[in-house]
Formats: structure tokens, C-alpha cells, sequence
């Protein structure tokens, strides 16, 4: 089956989410009124039982309207847009949303307020004024093209963006957020990856949360843009019940290098409305990186980062490994010994 046939028929209404997993889900049609549920055929399968992993993080939860803690826009990016869809909060780059819609509408989305709704409008108007903005700003050296998913445009249309971005002689780096490796994997097919070849200097960035998303058709999407020469990262986010513990994320890391994707960042969850229940103590977060710093290569531990709310940008953390310092440095290294450095 086509990727387009499989989103076409995705599960986007509760009537549909009750014949795909023989529930009743009556009380969920006001959260669904409220932040618009898809999932489509492929990630369905994927899913084993009532509330594991990938349940969780697809099937929406009536803890999403009760929510008092988190806010609309946590990153502040509708103010820091200076021209719709497109938020410059570095000073050398820029995020550039090319695309309102994606293939499974994840629970926990930073931009929950509005993809997938009439909140969201893209259309050539905004394409081309955020490539204006590009051009007339010369400090932009590097552009993230995201949404919403940028890999459920056509080939065709993607390939005009990318092309439109290139030609501007002050774009050193062009990156791509996407979670289609992962919840729609058929997406990219030997005709797509060569079409992103064209536009090197091209980075992927990708997301992942659990070892089952890992499957052989995700391990064949990667190869593909391996194998096209494009470098691919992985952006985890920390959930709860989802990889909250060192044991889920060390396997997880080990499996994306394995498909040839690099551990990049595990986010602890934005401060979104509607996604407290996600969220887990940032010194959960510290304790799963001391698991995995030492005990594993440093090729699969990825940075432990908080996208700091109103848009303070992100903030890495480390676990504190040093007792002393001065002339000589005193610290304890990743098993408990005491080690000195003069």
C-alpha cells in the first residue's frame, strides 16, 4: 500500500478509533474537539495493547484537558515569528514551517495549539514570504524546515522549497524535521531520498521514543537517507510511561545506531498545554544520563536538554560529577570512584 493510501485511511474520529481498538472512547470526543487525533494504519499496528508505549502516545487522553500547569505557546515562537510560520529565535538561524499536518498527531506536541487545525494556515503566501525573510537577512546561515511534517509534501513541492532555499547564497545548511522515518517509514521511497540528495549540505533530524518504533520498515526509511549521504539525529523526548527509565533509553539509543541514526537530544518535555501528564522531574531525566554516560559509547548518548520556556532557547544539562575544584579538581567519575586532575 501507498504512504498516501495509508494516511488517507488513518483513524481521525472517535467513532474510527473504537472499530480500530474495539474500546469505547466516548469521553474522548471533547479532547478530539479540542486537538485533532490521527493515526494512521502503520502506527496502529505497531500498537500491542491498552496502554503501552505507543498507545500513549498517539490515543488521546482525557488528562489533556486538565491541564493547569503548561502554557498555549511555551516557546513563544508566535512572537518571535516576524512573518507567519517562520520563528527566528537564533541569531543565525531560523525555523521555517512548511507544512500544517503530520502522519500520527502526537499527544505531547509542542505546537499542539494549533497543527492539524484551521489555526495553522500555510499556503504559497507564506512560503514566499518567509523565503523573503531569508533572503533579507544574511545573519540566517542555517534553515530548519519543519511543521507539521515537511515529508508529507509531494516530491515535487519539497523539492521546490529545498531548491528556493539552496539558491540563497547565505544559507550555509539546510536541516529537516520529521517523524516520518519513524510513524510512516513507507514515506520515503529510492525517488525521494535521491530527490534530497540534490540539496547538500543536508542534515535529518528524526524522532524517535521507544525501541518498538524501530522496525524493519523504519530501518529500511533510514538506510535509504543513510545511503544518500544524508547525517540523520534523533530528537527523544522524555515521557513518562513511555522511556522514563534508563533501561528503555539505553536500548533505544543502541537500536538508532544501529539503523545508522545518531542519538542528537533527549528533550524533557515542553511545558505545552495539555501534556502535564508527560512530564517527568528533570532529575529523572539527570539520573537516566548518568546510565547511560560511561556505561555505554559516547556515540549513543545523546544531550539532555529543557527548551526553556518564553523562549529562552535550549539549556543543556549534565549530571554533576565534580566535588571540588581549584588547583586541583576533584570529582567522581561514572561508576562512584574518586578521581583528581591537577
Amino acid at each position: 500500500m501507498s504512504w498516501e493510501k495509508i494516511l488517507h485511511t488513518s483513524v481521525t474520529t472517535i467513532n474510527g478509533l473504537e472499530r480500530a481498538l474495539s474500546r469505547d472512547f466516548q469521553e474522548l470526543r471533547q479532547v478530539t474537539e479540542k486537538y485533532p487525533m490521527r493515526i494512521n494504519s502503520y502506527y496502529l499496528d505497531l500498537i500491542k495493547e491498552h496502554g503501552d508505549p505507543l498507545w500513549k502516545q498517539a490515543v488521546p487522553d482525557i488528562k489533556e484537558l486538565h491541564d493547569n500547569v503548561c502554557y498555549e505557546d511555551p516557546l513563544d515562537e508566535e512572537n518571535l515569528s516576524p512573518v507567519p510560520n517562520l520563528i527566528h529565535k537564533y541569531p543565525d538561524r531560523i525555523l521555517f514551517l512548511v507544512h500544517n499536518q503530520c502522519a500520527v498527531y502526537c499527544r505531547f506536541c509542542t505546537r499542539k495549539r494549533k497543527v492539524g487545525t484551521k489555526q495553522m494556515k500555510i499556503t504559497e503566501r507564506t512560503i514566499s514570504e518567509g523565503l523573503s525573510y531569508i533572503r533579507s537577512t544574511p545573519a540566517v546561515r542555517d534553515v530548519l524546515v519543519s511543521g507539521g511534517d515537511p515529508f508529507l509534501l509531494s516530491d515535487e513541492r519539497l523539492d521546490e522549497i529545498l531548491s528556493k532555499i539552496r539558491a540563497i547564497p547565505t544559507v550555509e545548511i539546510i536541516r529537516i524535521g520529521t517523524r516520518a522515518p519513524c510513524v510512516l517509514p513507507m514515506r520515503i521511497t529510492r525517488k525521494f531520498a535521491q530527490m534530497l540528495k540534490k540539496h547538500h549540505p543536508l542534515y535529518i533530524n528524526t524522532h524517535f521514543n521507544h525501541p518498538d518504533e524501530i522496525t524493519p520498515q523504519a530501518d529500511l526509511a533510514c538506510g535509504r537517507l543513510a545511503d544518500a549521504g544524508i547525517p540523520i539525529g534523533c530528537q527523544t523526548v522524555l515521557l513518562k510511561g513511555v522511556n522514563d527509565n534508563a533501561q528503555i533509553m539505553q536500548r533505544l539509543m543502541h537500536r538508532l545506531l544501529q539503523i545508522r541514526v545518531k542519538p542528537y537530544y533527549i528533550f524533557q518535555t515542553d511545558m505545552t498545554k495539555g501534556t502535564d501528564h508527560f512530564r517527568t522531574t528533570v532529575d529523572q531525566g539527570l539520573d537516566i544520563m548518568k546510565q547511560l554516560i560511561g556505561h555505554t559509547s559516547g556515540m549513543a548518548v545523546p544531550t539532555y536538554a529543557i527548551d526553556a520556556p518564553q523562549g529562552g532557547g535550549k539549556i543543556p544539562l549534565l549530571p554533576d560529577y565534580c566535588i571540588k575544584r581549584g588547583e586541583k579538581m576533584t570529582f567522581k567519575n561514572y561508576c562512584g570512584r574518586i578521581c583528581e586532575y591537577f
